[in-house]
């Protein structure tokens, strides 16, 4: 599935299955009110109205259920009837698992989503993480280039056409949830923090923006104790890489900061020889962030945004950080080092307090895959949030509902909880006394911290580490998140309906930290 051209289209294009294969997904009901003259553009003449009704009927979805209707080149795909209230409504993993079973390899092949249109935007990323870019087998280069064509039909009591200028929107986003697969699935040595650092040079060309590196033995010079000591015994040195996108109307100042470890061994805590294979996808909140930043800016963005990549490998050297160093953060803290594989938390940290002190962020969000604890707590579909504002938190979990990127939240009590990193030589540790007191949530508050737990502005933690990947591909988590929840600050209207900020009621509208974004 590597050389796969993704393109959507608003609306049904006349194609022969006999040639171009096509798969129609939607949920049952759906499906059963669509009359066949809608769909028959891609189905004559090898299905006729009558066996396309048969097929329908036929549909008993437990959870899903598909129909060949013509030689496995016209197939009809059922969602499941019915989801919890914690799932999204699109099904949006289920129709991946779908388009991944389904598709065909043909040279060009047309997939037809029919949902309401609150579900126009989780369905289309759903079908781009079926197709990641990455691929080193030996027979790569002799494989044709593939063409899969997306087209909607939107029913409902909203069944206005999706635009052009919407099926723009969803392209950006489906490009950036590819360069995130990407970026992710490469193993360190190709993708590493030079390659990293060259990948956000693209990006800034490509979307016009402004980038910052600071690397090496600058780092330690401008005081990121954090970053420069997870990177420094590493071949490829470590850096803080910083796109900026500032337009004239901006109100306001936002960060994305992501965890960038491109590699980690777990340094001299290091992982077992099970634990440490997948450690590539190290990098995931950093893969995120710059995708987003991408398909966001190239949408049109109306606030000032930066992409903050805290960029490292956690390597085994003579220079490597041992346990009992203490280093002196960014924000001037203090931490004794007891776990040399509680990395992600040390260069997020200075992230996030660069992106408070330099860039006078209001509103800051650090995505990373930070604990393996994130996964017991949520589980493999559900990012874990940890906010300092209750409004936040419910907000990301609706724009998990609204994108497909599901998000539940985890205890936030610093009260109860930072008592665990007490340190009698530094500030703090940089790891738990008691691994079973709300792990995810500890390493969450150690970020936090290094903001100062009276941070005024609006701080959202994302722990991703298992819906980052699924088997062994990149699932290009959280891109479609933070388009959802930031997407009142967009130019599209796609990107807008999705977005739980803002209300056009003035009533129902309530202030946030910010006074600036409202939140529903």
């Amino acid at each position: 599935m590597a050389k796969v051209t993704l393109s959507y289209s608003k609306q049904i294009s006349v194609s022969d299955p006999g040639t171009k294969p096509v798969l129609i997904i939607g949920q049952l009901p759906h499906l059963l009110g669509v009359p066949f003259e809608v769909l028959k553009k891609k189905l004559e003449p090898r299905v006729t109205e009558q066996t396309f009704n048969l097929a329908v009927n036929n549909l008993h979805p437990s959870p899903t259920d598909t129909i060949s209707m013509w030689c496995n080149n016209a197939t009809l795909a059922a969602l499941p009837l019915k989801v919890s209230r914690h799932n999204t409504s699109s099904r949006a993993h289920s129709i991946h698992k779908l388009v991944k079973s389904c598709y065909t390899g043909a040279s060009e092949e047309h997939i037809v989503i029919v949902c309401e249109r609150q579900n126009v935007f989780p369905s289309g990323c759903a079908v781009a993480r079926a197709f990641p870019l990455f691929s080193h087998k030996s027979g790569y280069a002799k494989v044709s280039q593939r063409r899969v064509i997306v087209e909607f039909v939107v029913v409902g009591s909203n069944s206005r056409s999706v635009t052009d200028s919407e099926m723009e929107a969803l392209t950006n986003a489906a490009a950036g949830i590819r360069l995130t697969q990407s970026i992710i699935d490469q193993p360190c040595n190709q993708m590493n923090t030079d390659a990293f650092v060259e990948e956000a040079k693209r990006v800034a060309s490509e979307v016009g923006s402004e980038i910052l590196i600071i690397r090496d033995e600058e780092l330690n010079t401008k005081g990121f104790g954090g970053i420069y000591g997870v990177g420094k015994a590493a071949v490829h040195p470590p850096a803080l890489v910083v796109l900026s996108h500032k337009p004239p109307e901006a109100t306001q100042s936002i960060a994305w900061v992501g965890k960038g470890i491109v590699y980690d061994t777990g340094g001299l805590c290091i992982k077992s020889k099970t634990s440490m294979p997948g450690m590539k996808r190290d990098c995931g909140g950093a893969a995120a962030v710059l995708g987003a930043f991408k398909a966001a800016v190239k949408t049109g963005f109306r606030e000032n945004l930066y992409a903050v990549l805290c960029l490292a490998e956690n390597a085994v050297g003579p220079h490597a950080t041992r346990p009992d160093d203490i280093h002196t953060m960014y924000s001037g803290r203090t931490v004794e080092i007891n776990n040399t594989d509680a990395e992600g938390r040390l260069v997020l940290s200075d992230g996030v307090s660069y992106a408070a002190k330099d860039l006078r962020a209001d509103i800051i969000v650090d995505v990373a895959t930070l604990t393996g604890a994130q996964g017991i707590s949520t589980g493999r579909y559900h990012a874990a949030v940890l906010c300092n504002r209750e409004e936040w938190e419910q907000a990301c979990v609706t724009s998990g509902r609204n994108s497909g990127d599901l998000v539940f939240p985890i205890v936030f009590s610093p009260e109860l909880h930072f008592s665990e990193f007490a340190s009698a030589v530094a500030d703090m540790k940089n790891s738990v006394a008691d691994r079973s007191n709300a792990q995810s949530s500890c390493a969450g508050l150690f970020i936090f911290s290094h903001l100062g737990f009276e941070f005024p502005g609006v701080w959202v933690h994302l722990d991703i580490a298992s819906p980052c990947f699924s088997g062994e591909r990149a699932t290009g988590y959280g891109v479609a998140l933070l388009l959802s929840l930031f997407g009142k600050a967009s130019h599209s209207t796609l990107l807008q309906a999705v977005s739980p900020l803002g209300c056009s009621d003035e009533d129902e509208m309530v202030e946030n930290a910010t006074k600036k974004i409202r939140l529903v």
